[in-house]
């Protein structure tokens, strides 16, 4: 099969499986924090069972990688839906059994499998060239899309299904998506120049790669976009119901949240063609930056879901722009580890500063949350600007 047509099938394979594999971070993210309100003891502990799936996340990204170059990207995915089964089934069962350190490993679990749904971004653009290479990205996180609906209406549909026990029935639906997605996955090939890289040299160290400046650059954009994006998420579900909303208000202001996290994907991988990945990365910081300014000008639920609304359209431009940057830093044998260290870097960070937003939330409040966002805006916005100034095509 010819290369580009290959290329275009596996974008819409992997469309499809993101939309699957996506929906399980939502619920995780939707309902971690109120479980955590419902069985942990400790009222600074609510947002850790978000927080472990963050951590799983960053610390899969690496075997993740070692997997997929073992057994190619297919295999990999295959075996990595496993750890989706897994992760639902134990998450319910703590619920059901009201044990906190269950429902704590179930979502550590969630987050490894997060770690192969993660990489399907970058396996869309294997032998991708030129502009398809950003389009195919933009592309994949479509998937999210149609994910941000599946997941927070599977949180308001099943949520009560299990009376007396509320929320198992959401993440035994959470199990059921993983495999869903295997008859899909095993559609996915690998383009013939993409297995070819496997013969060819390792090429540089992942030191020489990490003393690239553009490199390090496009982490650090990673770094701060997903991190603060999940630093918000993190916190926002609980903040709407101790301020009065309901449960289906805050599922509904993250559905929102991630529809506008991957409803932009349909134009920005066209935007980065036509502007460069570094000026749609600084409009993304800049949108992250108006998002908290919203949120810190009330209590209302139009400033909650406002706020998060805009926080997902920041997220998508400079997320994807810095991931399509990576992916112009590294040659086909260095791309498992060039790809693996910078998913380990932005989710072990987001996992980090996950585990402070439940403290902050409650020691310091909403309004502390957001004010927290400015710093490193602020920090990445400079380098960001200048890199575009230098190099004003994408």
């Amino acid at each position: 099969m010819d290369d580009t047509v290959t290329v275009r099938r596996n974008i819409t394979v992997l469309t499809a499986a993101q939309a699957l594999g996506g929906s399980s971070a939502p619920i995780v993210m939707s309902l971690g924090g109120l479980v955590g309100q419902q069985l942990a003891d400790n009222p600074a502990w609510v947002t850790l069972p978000v927080s472990l799936f963050g951590l799983g996340l960053a610390i899969g990204t690496l075997p993740a990688a070692f997997v997929m170059r073992a057994w190619g990207r297919r295999g990999g995915y295959l075996f990595g839906a496993l750890f989706g089964l897994a992760a639902g089934l134990i998450a319910a069962f703590g619920i059901f059994v009201s044990s906190f350190l269950l429902f704590c490993v179930g979502c550590f679990t969630a987050g490894l499998y997060g770690s192969y749904v993660q990489s399907y971004r970058f396996a869309a653009a294997d032998a991708a060239e030129g502009a398809l290479k950003a389009r195919a990205i933009s592309w994949v996180m479509v998937g999210g899309l149609i994910a941000a609906v599946i997941g927070p209406q599977l949180v308001i549909w099943t949520r009560d299904s299990f009376p007396g026990t509320p929320y198992v029935g959401s993440f035994l639906s959470q199990a059921a998506l993983p495999l869903l997605s295997i008859p899909i996955l095993l559609m996915l090939r690998t383009p013939q120049s993409a297995s070819q890289s496997a013969s060819e040299s390792s090429g540089r160290s992942l030191i020489q790669i990490l003393m690239m400046p553009r490199y390090m650059l496009a982490v650090a954009a990673g770094v701060v976009s997903y991190g603060l994006m999940a630093f918000v998420m993190t916190a926002a579900p609980i903040a709407m119901v101790n301020t009065g909303h309901s449960v289906d208000s805050a599922a509904l202001g993250i559905q929102w949240h991630l529809l506008a996290m991957f409803a932009p994907s349909f134009v920005t991988g066209r935007l980065m063609t036509r502007f460069g990945k570094e000026r749609v990365t600084a409009a993304g910081m800049l949108l992250i930056a108006v998002s908290a300014i919203v949120a810190l000008a009330g209590l209302e639920l139009i400033n909650f879901w406002g706020s998060l609304a805009i926080m997902g359209i920041g997220w998508n431009f400079s997320f994807i722009g810095a991931t399509a940057m990576v992916t112009d830093c590294h040659t086909p044998g260095e791309r498992a580890k060039a790809q693996g260290a910078n998913d380990f870097m932005v989710f072990g960070t987001t996992a980090a500063v996950s585990f402070l937003a439940g403290s902050v939330l409650h020691n310091s409040g909403w309004a502390a949350i957001n004010w927290l966002l400015f710093p490193p805006v602020a920090l990445i916005l400079v380098p960001l600007l200048w890199q575009a100034a230098r190099k004003p095509q994408a």
